[in-house]
């Protein structure tokens, strides 16, 4: 028997289906509501709306668990590979150690980037945002590989799968060392995915980059943090713009553009912004956090609370071990970090910040690892695009596959004038 909720209007009674996940989370199925009742719902920032059924990536804000495909992000961050972790995430199961040797040579393959790409980084002005210019690149790709007729649908897809994995960290690289005006470096056949993006950003005649197994294991984990995260802005815009059954590159093109914003992926760059501001005020984080606890003062605390935990982000215990370990093994001494530690300390204590689910999260921690690297500010937010792709490509391709697809199209509630008369111009006042 089908469970259902009952919705009273004027005296009438209507049953709406439940739906019911494999982890116990309930919806409501709305989706007859305007044809049966001629009501919709408002709901500002979807925070209450389940806008697909997905068997990708499972979240519990009040318990603090991520899991991908069932896999908990704890036991993949130490076991895994992200390209392991790309290869569940887009194809719904582990891979053989023959099925993950064929994807690694299929993202060797299509690693290098068209010749005539180049002359678009080079024309982007020196003060253009990396985001900007990821954007625009990803979005060209579909003019330079166009589909070819004689394959199949499900090769063409497979196909721009790979060219996206491995392209997105090539043209990263491309756009890092031509804003410092300097050669490219192309990837290698002879390394890993990670490695090889670490060469391609710091390689230099005068000084060739030593690849460190470490750093290559942490910059990994990192990935596999943020390889998917469920329907959140920049996944929900590439589902969004991919239900006009657009080409996958302009899907993760909006993807890339919804992930810009300081309070979606931007968030760890904001974290060490407001880091270096309290260190350049004297280190002391007391007069911040009176000021984040000052209603009437427009000042957030960045990478503390998200919108779906209301406990520790889990994966923010791992970041930080990862932090640690990297700061240890490179003997860096990083200030940025003991602030960081002090406002945590204040944070996990602090009953305004309990009560309000204030707890560190990711973003937290990840700039300070990536600070540690290398890695330039500007670059952070193109740092969780590539850790991202894997997700959006998985969720692309999971909504086309959905055969209750259908064009996004939200409702709204006017709230605009009512019919007004068109007043010619020399008449208005």
């Amino acid at each position: 028997m089908v469970k259902t909720a009952k919705l009273i209007v004027n005296g009438n009674t209507y049953e709406l289906p439940l739906v019911v996940g494999t982890e116990g989370d309930t919806a409501i199925d709305i989706s007859r509501l305007r044809s049966e009742t001629g009501l919709i719902t408002l709901d500002p920032g979807y925070a209450n709306t389940g806008s697909c059924e997905s068997s990708i990536t499972f979240m519990d804000g009040e318990k603090g668990i991520l899991r991908y495909r069932g896999i908990p992000i704890e036991q993949l961050a130490e076991h895994s590979s992200f390209r392991e972790t790309a290869y569940l995430l887009i194809n719904g199961r582990l891979p053989s150690e023959e099925e993950l040797n064929a994807f690694s040579v299929r993202l060797n393959d299509h690693s290098l980037v068209h010749e005539d790409m180049h002359d678009f980084f080079e024309h982007f002005p020196p003060r253009a945002h990396p985001m900007g210019i990821l954007a625009s690149m990803v979005n060209a790709l579909r003019a330079f590989y166009p589909e070819i007729p004689e394959r199949s649908e499900e090769e063409e897809i497979n196909l721009t799968f790979s060219r996206l994995l491995s392209k997105l960290r090539t043209m990263a690289a491309m756009s890092y060392r031509i804003s410092m005006g300097h050669k490219i470096v192309y990837p290698r056949h002879d390394l890993s995915y990670c490695a090889n993006f670490l060469n391609m950003m710091f390689d230099s005649p005068v000084r060739p980059y030593l690849i460190d197994d470490d750093i290559v294991q942490a910059l990994n984990v990192f990935w596999i943090l943020h390889a998917d995260h469920e329907q959140n802005c920049s996944t929900a815009a590439v589902r969004l713009v991919g239900s006009a059954r657009v080409n996958l590159y302009a899907a993760i093109s909006a993807g890339i553009a919804a992930l810009w914003g300081p309070l979606h992926g931007g968030a760890n760059q904001a974290v060490v912004e407001m880091l270096l501001e309290i260190a350049d005020s004297g280190g002391d984080p007391a007069p911040f956090i009176r000021r984040a606890k000052d209603k009437n003062d427009p000042f957030r605390l960045m990478g503390f609370g998200h919108r779906i935990y209301k406990t520790y982000d889990p994966r923010a215990r791992i970041m930080e071990k990862e932090c640690n370990k990297t700061l240890n093994k490179l003997q860096k001494h990083d200030p940025l970090l003991d602030i960081a530690k002090k406002l945590e300390e204040v944070a996990l204590k602090d009953p305004y910040f309990i009560d309000h689910n204030l707890y560190p999260n990711v973003d937290f921690y990840s700039g300070i690892f990536l600070r540690a690297i290398g890695i330039p500010v500007n670059m952070f937010t193109v740092m969780f695009a590539i850790g991202r792709l894997p997700g959006w490509i998985s969720q692309w391709k999971e909504s086309v596959d959905d055969p209750h697809w259908r064009l996004h199209r939200p409702r709204q509630v006017y709230t605009g004038l009512k019919e007004t008369d068109y007043i010619p111009i020399e008449k208005r006042k």
